[in-house]
């Protein structure tokens, strides 16, 4: 999921642990980043997952996306879940293996992320045909919806 380009603050020194600083210097030369953008993920990262408790991050370094702890689902899926049940939180915790308070972490996640969350929804939604033009090797198998 691209995020956009944010204006940049003050650069500041900051000197890590060898643990820390070989870590970091690994990870830029697996990910062909610089350090300073890996150290940069990391941070967002570790504040995002502070603001709003119960949040993970999962995915390859170029595909992070946030989950909910515990529900085995991103955090674009349960908005994505709520969407087709029109907004109707009980119904959808009812219906499902989550707790209200997954679908409000979510939702509070959303709405400082809106962006990024309705392009996983999109991306999740593409039609069928454009799937198989981008994915020849993959065999699709019809579902029927009861």
């Amino acid at each position: 999921m691209a995020r956009a380009r944010q204006e940049m603050g003050k650069p500041f020194s900051v000197r890590f642990s060898r643990r820390t600083d070989l870590f970091v210097q690994q990870e830029a030369t697996r990910t062909k980043r610089t350090k300073s953008a890996i150290v940069e993920s990391l941070a967002e990262e570790a504040a995002t997952i502070r603001r709003f408790g119960g949040l993970a991050f999962r995915g390859d370094d170029w595909d992070r996306r946030p989950s909910v702890i515990g529900t085995g689902l991103d955090v674009w899926e349960i908005v994505d879940m709520l969407k087709s049940y029109d907004g109707d939180i009980e119904r959808l915790v009812a219906d499902n293996r989550l707790e209200r308070r997954h679908v409000q972490l979510a939702l509070g996640y959303y709405e400082e992320h809106r962006e990024e969350i309705d392009e996983a929804i999109a991306d999740n939604r593409r039609p069928v045909e454009e799937l198989k033009s981008h994915y020849p090797f993959v065999q699709f198998v019809e579902t029927s919806r009861q």
